[in-house]
């Protein structure tokens, strides 16, 4: 039975299938977004109370594969991204003492949820305007306030339980279900308890600026350069991602920073920081505008004392820091229940964020699924791409993590540590170990 149902994809790609896709966030979407161009119906069940998720004040290296999820499905006429047009690395007083010339993409994340938003499901916003629909595109359905609380076998079909924050309940029948929840995956959780997400004893502290906003050098600096700074137990970078509703004006574009410093588990310092100004301890992020001012202004005091100027100067001039606490967790397993459940994205693999990789793995997951679910791609061919990639990433990721966070190294070997989707996919040779079924 389940070797029979693994290969309906490829038996019968014509049929048109019931996906209801755990998520909303942009893994889910990107999922929801390549299979509804098949033909499929889509439904995204997304825990968020609100109708729309808020804005994660957070910028994205937009990779090889983002880039190309977007040229193949995006139907916004609008520009995506901010060019970078070079790699940089700064010293404790503000040097440039390495460059690389480099082009990438960066973006932000709320810009990249509304455009898959607008392409998902049609939704209005001051982002990009609506495309008009299209007949060849299955039925898509975007429900908030649903968390699932069970998944169930059903014959030939699998069925979601959820509940809402009002206690009402329900449950829908798939032909498959896509987990797209996150680094702390309920889907994951209930089909591969085994994974468990644990911290790495170091923080990502994060905010931004506008661009017309810092001073003149420092502004002059972070113009279109990937900027970074190594120093004992600290690594921090900014690029300019879009402002405001994705406007890429100069001025008006973001000065984007991600400051690793490191805070022991179970540490005075890291629990003052994880609790925000309602005197909830948050379990692992702290969303913008939640954190207590006090906390906050210690973090400020130590960034001038170690910070190069620049960096110190965005770190105490952004009104809206936020905090993760880097984690790491992967699955054993990307498919379950005879591959009607599969894993995409951060519920597969949670990727440190050095490796900028999060958002690639959830486009190229979603890629490839959809060719695999028409045909195009064959079994061993998806699972190869899908598991080796999030095995060999995340475990570059926890390499790059030590260098960066516990090894006083040289310059030179930070810069061999630069990040991974800045590396062509195909230039990508997966070790034995990351593809063993």
């Amino acid at each position: 039975m389940a070797a029979d149902l693994q290969e309906t994809p490829e038996r019968d790609q014509n049929k048109k299938l019931n996906f209801v896709i755990v998520g909303g966030s942009l893994g889910g979407l990107a999922t929801g977004i390549a299979l509804k161009a098949l033909g499929h119906n889509t439904t995204i069940l997304e825990r968020n109370r609100a109708p729309l998720l808020q804005d994660q004040g957070a910028g994205i290296v937009a990779g090889g594969d983002t880039l190309e999820f977007f040229r193949r499905y995006n139907r916004c006429d609008r520009p995506i991204a901010v060019a970078s047009q070079r790699r940089q690395y700064i010293d404790r007083e503000g040097r440039v003492v390495h460059t690389v010339e480099m082009e990438q993409n960066m973006t932000s994340w709320d810009l990249t949820y509304y455009l898959l938003r607008t392409n998902y499901d049609g939704i209005e916003n001051p982002y990009c305007d609506v495309p008009e629909p299209d007949p060849s595109h299955g039925k898509a359905t975007h429900l908030h306030n649903r968390t699932v609380t069970d998944i169930r076998e059903e014959g030939d079909q699998v069925r979601v339980f959820w509940k809402s924050s009002t206690d009402a309940q329900g449950s829908l029948l798939a032909d498959r279900v896509i987990g797209a929840d996150g680094p702390s995956s309920t889907v994951r959780g209930i089909l591969d308890p085994g994974a468990q997400r644990t911290y790495a004893g170091y923080c990502a502290l994060r905010g931004t600026i506008r661009e017309r906003e810092a001073s003149g050098p420092t502004r002059e600096l972070f113009s279109e350069r990937f900027t970074f700074y190594h120093g004992p137990g600290v690594q921090i970078l900014a690029y300019l991602i879009p402002g405001q509703h994705g406007t890429v004006e100069p001025g008006e574009r973001l000065i984007n920073f991600v400051y690793y410093t490191n805070f022991p588990a179970g540490s005075p310092a890291l629990e003052e920081l994880m609790t925000d100004v309602h005197g909830r301890r948050r379990a692992i992020t702290m969303p913008p505008g939640m954190t207590d001012p006090a906390a906050w202004e210690k973090q400020r005091a130590h960034a001038r004392e170690v910070l190069p100027p620049p960096f110190a100067e965005v770190v105490c001039a952004t009104q809206r820091p936020f905090v993760q606490m880097v984690t790491d967790v992967i699955s054993r397993e990307h498919e379950y229940l005879g591959g009607k459940v599969v894993l995409v994205g951060d519920a597969l693999a949670g990727f440190r964020p050095h490796t900028v990789a999060s958002t690639s793995q959830a486009t190229f997951d979603a890629m490839i699924y959809a060719d695999y679910v028409s045909g195009k791609v064959p079994r061993e061919e998806w699972k190869r791409q899908t598991l080796g990639y999030a095995r060999y990433i995340q475990r570059r990721g926890v390499e790059m993590g030590e260098h960066s966070q516990y090894q006083d190294l040289p310059l030179e070997a930070h810069i061999h540590d630069r990040n991974v989707a800045s590396t062509p996919r195909e230039e990508e040779v997966y070790p034995e170990w990351a593809t063993v079924f």
